[in-house]
């Protein structure tokens, strides 16, 4: 029986690929202040898997502001986040019950091309109906 298998900083994520119905990759912004890219597996059993990068939106820096200015900005809210114990950026954070998705495996990836990654080694094994495994670091 083909599988598809990714194995991830979170965990590991296997399905058989004659279950897989879809294969999918979107770009969204949440509030104007955080790019989510993400990968969804939609599959014909009761779990949907998805994928994701967040990236901080950074404004445009006004005129005669250099863009150093902004990074430094952004440097200084995560390191915040980092004192508190809340790696926003790097981890799945969930909200109970706001942000509770039944039925949905959520994983999150250090980098676009990890998403860029994964995406092609699902589609792959969808397409070709054959076994595929896939390593994030």
């Amino acid at each position: 029986m083909p599988l598809f298998r990714a194995q991830l900083p979170g965990g590991i994520y296997e399905v058989a690929v004659r279950s897989i119905v879809s294969v999918s990759t979107h770009e969204y912004l949440v509030d104007g202040a955080v790019r989510v890219i993400e990968m969804n597996i939609d599959t014909n059993g009761s779990i949907l898997a998805r994928f994701y990068f967040l990236e901080p939106v950074v404004p445009s820096p006004p005129s005669g502001m250099g863009a150093s200015v902004v990074d430094k900005a952004q440097q200084f809210l995560t390191q915040a986040a980092d004192k508190t114990g809340q790696d926003a950026w790097k981890k799945v954070i969930k909200n109970y019950p706001t942000t509770t998705h039944a039925r949905t495996v959520e994983y999150r990836l250090q980098s676009r091309d990890d998403v860029n990654k994964l995406f092609e080694a699902a589609d792959d094994a969808f397409r070709m109906q054959k076994s595929r495994s896939v390593k994030i670091e």
